[in-house]
């Protein structure tokens, strides 16, 4: 059994998902897929041995002075570890004894019925499924273990009760419920840290607490990276498609700018950066700020937009877009530094838009840092 004090790091921050198991939905579909081959009255019948307990020669002693009459075959045979069990009892008797301590009566009855028939009754899952979950695997008992895996993950796993359910699945063994789990406790740590089961495992196991911690700032740095990184990717596509837009402008015309500009003042256009920028031509050329110390910001902008361009242009000689083949000339007078910043502006917007074969930009570019 996994010991709750030696749960690391990476198990609370990306423990590898378990394969699924088969899903258990409702007492029904677990009968009918559990027990195809058996017949109802056949399980009836061996839960009226159980009740009766006709011939049964186990006595199983649970707390409270509670006893529980089985039969040794039955039992045995479920469980590895009760036979093992019974199998210690030396005394002279005609019924062995063993005893189940530490859980509710009635959970360990419900846990003897499931030996003999695997069967449960819906209410007896929702009142002791942590203690089932316990016994199934104390007493190795794989099918009830599945089951009361399936039933958390479909049914009884909340807000509540998931922090109690999370300890239970590192000491029980059950990775994949250990794992959702957690999943719910960072989606809804708010109100999970604030839980009666939060403030029990501060005083219980604070190192399981503190690495829960850890495991949520790890969680929000990585959903600012993710929302860092998606920022970038949609700055450098907007930057595509203006640099796309340009051409389009300069080469084929597109409402009042261009070879073929038109009287016409919404022409429908597949360029939606192309209103924009035509504005900001038209404000580069007219604009008396631009040459001033300080100078216009909307320009600067346009020149930035005009220099980028020239820098993945295919050929520039031939390029319709202003200043073209100018500002190309112009960056072997650069510093390496604003060389190297370019650069590194080229190989993003490059690699993000994944261009290749476009008929507006080099296929290939150096873009070396």
């Amino acid at each position: 059994m996994e010991n709750i004090d030696d749960f690391s790091p990476e198990k609370v921050s990306g423990p590898p998902a378990p394969p699924t198991p088969p899903p258990v939905k409702s007492m029904d579909l677990f009968m009918q897929r559990s027990n195809s081959f058996v017949s109802k009255a056949t399980r009836d019948s061996w839960d009226r041995m159980f009740d009766g307990a006709h011939g049964a020669d186990v006595l199983i002693h649970t707390d409270h002075n509670g006893l529980i009459y089985a039969h040794s075959n039955v039992i045995g045979m479920a469980s590895d570890v009760i036979r093992g069990m019974m199998k210690q009892d030396k005394r002279k008797s005609h019924r062995k004894s063993i005893s189940i301590l530490g859980v509710p009566h009635d959970a360990v009855r419900v846990f003897i019925r499931f030996l003999y028939s695997s069967c449960y009754e819906k209410q007896d899952m929702e009142d002791f499924a942590m203690h089932l979950l316990v016994l199934s695997h104390v007493y190795v008992v794989p099918h009830l273990k599945r089951v009361c895996e399936s039933e958390f993950e479909n049914i009884l796993l909340n807000k509540e009760n998931v922090i109690d359910v999370f300890q239970l699945a590192l000491l029980c063994d059950a990775p994949r419920l250990g794992l959702l789990c957690h999943r719910m406790i960072l989606k809804n740590f708010e109100e999970v840290s604030t839980s009666e089961g939060w403030q029990a495992m501060k005083e219980s196991h604070p190192r399981l607490q503190k690495e829960l911690l850890r495991s949520v700032a790890y969680e929000l740095n990585s959903l600012k990276q993710r929302n860092r990184k998606q920022k970038e990717i949609q700055t450098y596509t907007q930057l595509y498609e203006a640099m796309e837009a340009f051409v389009h402008i300069c080469r084929d015309g597109c409402r009042e700018i261009g070879p073929t500009k038109t009287e016409t003042p919404h022409v429908s256009c597949g360029f939606q950066a192309c209103n924009g920028l035509e504005q900001l031509l038209k404000h580069l050329a007219g604009c008396k700020l631009r040459s001033i110390p300080g100078g216009c910001s909307r320009c600067k902008r346009m020149w930035q937009l005009l220099e980028l361009h020239s820098r993945i242009c295919v050929d520039s000689e031939q390029c319709k877009v202003p200043l073209c083949s100018s500002l190309k000339e112009r960056m072997k007078t650069q510093s390496r530094k604003d060389e190297k910043r370019w650069k590194l502006l080229v190989k993003n917007l490059l690699s993000t838009k994944r261009i290749g074969g476009s008929p507006f930009f080099l296929q290939a570019i150096d873009v070396t840092l």
